[in-house]
């Protein structure tokens, strides 16, 4: 945990900003496999460890703002729980190492909650995205489990959006901790892969330096010889002389900061002459988007960037022809770069993607729904404290080449013939991640080898 003051800090604001009623932030509980003593690995909500900051189940926080009163819901461990888990600190201990000197037993919430319905106050929650969650909102409040997000409290959505995207420096030095072990999970994989293994082997590797340390995964890893395949969590194939493999994974550190790069590199000990064109577009499409980065920059500017100078790379290399302006402008581009160029992390590896993309990265405005900037997470003007991931990439995806194809979909920007003979090729992209600062942008963690030249000398 940070220090008690900063939680403290962090409540009184959200308070001053929601300004009246009850603040109700329900921790995350344990999450059965098959039955109720094996639960899946837990996971804190990311919005209760930032004003709570208590990493553990079956917890409650209550903020009452007319009243200046703050509360932590939670059951102490009975004799039959410390047979098997050992002595806990209680409840009590807990809430005191976050600046919180009164807690109630679980049971207890049921009537704080009814004395507010009856004074009529307002009782401010965030959508709710586990069934869990859901239930206890019925069960409290009456809101059915279908409407939950659409009664959900907007203005509570604003408040901690506009809290938790700017970073602090503590929180940015536990940003630094998980990309600086992300990139030795990505150096791991980029020095270990060889034809003849599975991506299993890899991914396992990889897994292996989260865990050591003393973290874990920030999200499910990509470990793949099929790039194109944006969120590929499938690790059974061979990899081959010839491949190219495609990493995406981050660690996440004791506190659930996590990092998130992405780095693609051959099976071979170099590239491939076509590899190595196909990636150097990429590449260029994400200094592009780099050389962007500064406050009052909006992001959608950036990507932008990134996917003209794309469009312009492979207009070289024969796969586009025409004014290629004009094929971003219509779309034609998302052929080959059909996702966004990057996103805000933090607590989140998409930071707080459950409250709404419309909220965290668009600041209310609406989003495109054209093929491809529609899958852009972030378009608002970049500030000071922003961390956001920077990851365009190349992708001959063959279903969407067909589609294409056969609509005979954009002719006058796409040379089809030249498309078809790359039509197996797969995916790359490098990520980094970037926090802005006042005269620009800056990296964060040590950087990982992106450069042909750097990443076949680490192969």
């Amino acid at each position: 945990m940070f220090a008690k003051d900063t939680y403290v800090e962090r409540r009184k604001r959200l308070a001053e900003k929601v300004g009246s009623g009850i603040i109700l932030l329900p921790g995350n509980g344990e999450s059965p496999m098959n039955y109720t003593d094996n639960p899946y690995h837990f996971r804190q909500d990311s919005s209760f460890l930032y004003y709570f900051g208590l990493d553990y189940p079956d917890l409650i926080g209550f903020i009452d703002i007319e009243n200046d009163k703050e509360i932590i819901f939670g059951n102490n461990l009975t004799v039959d729980d410390i047979v098997w888990m050992g002595v806990k600190p209680t409840i009590s201990e807990r809430a005191s190492q976050v600046g919180v000197s009164e807690t109630y037993s679980l049971n207890r919430l049921a009537s704080f909650i009814s004395k507010a319905q009856k004074r009529n106050r307002n009782i401010h929650f965030l959508p709710p995205y586990r069934a869990e969650t859901k239930v206890l909102l019925f069960e409290l409040i009456g809101v059915k489990p279908s409407q939950s997000k659409d009664q959900s409290s907007l203005k509570l959505v604003k408040a901690i959006v506009n809290q938790r995207n700017y970073k602090t420096e503590e929180e940015l030095n536990e940003i630094e901790k998980a990309v600086n072990v992300t990139v030795d999970m990505h150096l791991t994989a980029i020095r270990m892969a060889r034809p003849g293994m599975k991506e299993w082997e890899i991914a396992a590797s990889v897994n292996e330096v989260a865990l050591a340390s003393g973290g874990d995964l920030s999200f499910p890893i990509i470990a793949t010889i099929h790039g194109e395949t944006l969120h590929n969590h499938y690790h059974g194939n061979t990899i081959h002389k010839g491949d190219m493999f495609l990493l995406d994974a981050g660690a996440e550190t004791q506190m659930h900061y996590g990092g998130d790069l992405s780095s693609t590199f051959p099976v071979d000990k170099t590239f491939t002459e076509r590899q190595k064109e196909i990636y150097n577009v990429a590449l260029a499409g994400h200094e592009a988007a780099i050389a962007l980065l500064k406050p009052g920059v909006p992001f959608k500017d950036v990507h932008l960037k990134a996917c003209l100078t794309i469009a312009e790379g492979m207009k070289e290399l024969g796969f586009m022809k025409g004014d290629m302006q004009e094929a971003v402008n219509a779309g034609a581009h998302a052929l080959f770069f059909p996702c966004g160029t990057g996103h805000m992390m933090g607590l989140d590896i998409h930071d707080m993607e459950n409250l709404g993309e419309e909220w965290v990265g668009y600041d209310g405005e609406p989003k495109s729904t054209q093929f491809g900037i529609k899958s852009l997470r972030l378009a608002r003007k970049l500030e000071p404290g922003f961390v956001f991931t920077i990851e365009p990439g190349v992708y001959f995806i063959p279903d969407l080449i067909d589609m294409w194809k056969a609509e005979k979909k954009f002719s006058e920007f796409i040379n089809w013939n030249k498309v078809e003979q790359y039509k197996n090729f797969g995916g790359c992209r490098n990520e980094e991640d970037f926090v802005i600062i006042e005269k620009g942008a800056r990296l964060l963690g040590k950087p990982l080898p992106k450069t042909i030249e750097d990443v076949e000398a680490e192969r």
